[in-house]
């Protein structure tokens, strides 16, 4: 309660105790007057109390709408914090998980980046690892090196041979002549010499040993009108470098053993530039063939103006009979035509007869 109104209350108790003892004392008459006066005061009093209570009530109320102004400020101010804290909050967790879409993106094309070089790996490893489809990279390689560099009649592939039955993997035709070329190359042993080291390296030659020997049994075949010799094709240049450079303690270097059992390997590179001299073999014998056409075309056009001389000479000494025939007659014509008008004017001189006979004789 308001300390005024405990005040106004205490001053009321206490006028009250002071009349009550006054009265005590005060006489019966005067009881009247001082309960008037204790009316009076009382109702100065509450007057006093009512107007002091109004006025703190007021400045109360005041009080309170400042109060209630300020709350409602603070209280917008702190929604528009809140509000702009909620902004840049939504805006920072939208900005992450943008970040986190796009890393999700991204891990994800790294493991799928990851799982198609697998893929290759497996596959080249089933290519060059297989036994049963170790031939497979090479054929690919040559079949496609002969389609660049010849026409498509120059060559064949998967060619089976009449006598023995073995299938080459491509042959080129030089005429009646025909190269034999081998693409199962023992990628195999090369592998291992890859993986384990210069321990490999025996196998390694023994396996291109045994390759060039089966080369030299199956594919050179004079019966069938080969060349004394076949290409055996490494598909890979590096391949083919340690082709050259290993060398056998017993049997020497390995690109010496191939060539004694006439046996040439190639690379890609090389193969190539045979294929190119190869082509420009085939080119050369083109025009040969076509000069060859030509002179005989030459030769067939030289009968020909020969019979024409022919019968133009005799075409020419007709014509001279005929001319000659053609004067003889006209001569003949001619007397004939001057002894008829003779013997039309009526009179014949004598011998003009004999005369007129001899021209009209045969």
């Amino acid at each position: 309660m308001n300390p005024v109104l405990w005040l106004a209350l205490g001053i009321l108790a206490a006028a009250i105790a002071g009349i009550v003892w006054s009265a005590g004392r005060r006489s019966e008459a005067q009881l009247s007057a001082v309960r008037q006066e204790m009316q009076n005061s009382l109702a100065s009093q509450n007057q006093a109390v009512a107007s002091q209570i109004n006025h703190l009530t007021q400045a109360l109320t005041q009080q309170l709408g400042q109060v209630r102004q300020e709350l409602q400020s603070g209280v917008a101010s702190t929604g528009q914090l809140a509000s702009q804290a909620q902004q840049d909050v939504a805006q920072r967790l939208q900005s992450s998980t943008e970040a986190l879409l796009q890393m999700t993106q991204k891990i994800g094309e790294v493991h799928q980046t990851s799982q198609d070089l697998s893929k290759a790996a497996q596959t080249l490893q089933a290519v060059l690892g297989g036994a049963k489809t170790r031939g497979t990279l090479g054929e690919v390689t040559l079949d496609r090196l002969l389609a660049d560099a010849l026409p498509q009649h120059a060559y064949a592939t998967q060619f089976r041979f009449g006598s023995t039955g073995g299938v080459v993997d491509a042959i080129v035709r030089n005429g009646e002549r025909i190269l034999s070329i081998d693409s199962k190359f023992p990628l195999e042993a090369y592998r291992r010499l890859v993986e384990v080291g210069d321990e490999a390296r025996r196998d390694f030659c023994l396996a291109v040993r045994k390759h060039a020997d089966a080369i030299s049994e199956k594919y050179i075949l004079p019966d069938e009108h080969t060349f004394d010799y076949a290409l055996m094709f490494v598909p890979s240049e590096s391949v083919y470098y340690e082709l050259l450079m290993t060398a056998d303690s017993k049997y020497g270097p390995l690109d010496e053993y191939c060539r004694g059992k006439r046996v040439f390997p190639v690379s890609p590179n090389t193969f190539y530039a045979c294929l190119s001299a190869v082509a420009i073999s085939l080119q050369g014998q083109k025009i040969e063939e076509n000069a060859r056409h030509l002179l005989a075309n030459l030769a067939g056009l030289k009968k020909q103006f020969e019979s024409f001389g022919d019968v133009y000479e005799k075409l020419g000494t007709h014509l001279r009979h005929a001319q000659q025939s053609y004067e003889e007659a006209d001569s003949r014509l001619s007397r004939a035509r001057n002894s008829l008008e003779q013997m039309a004017q009526g009179a014949l001189p004598e011998g003009e007869p004999k005369a007129l006979e001899a021209a009209t004789r045969p």
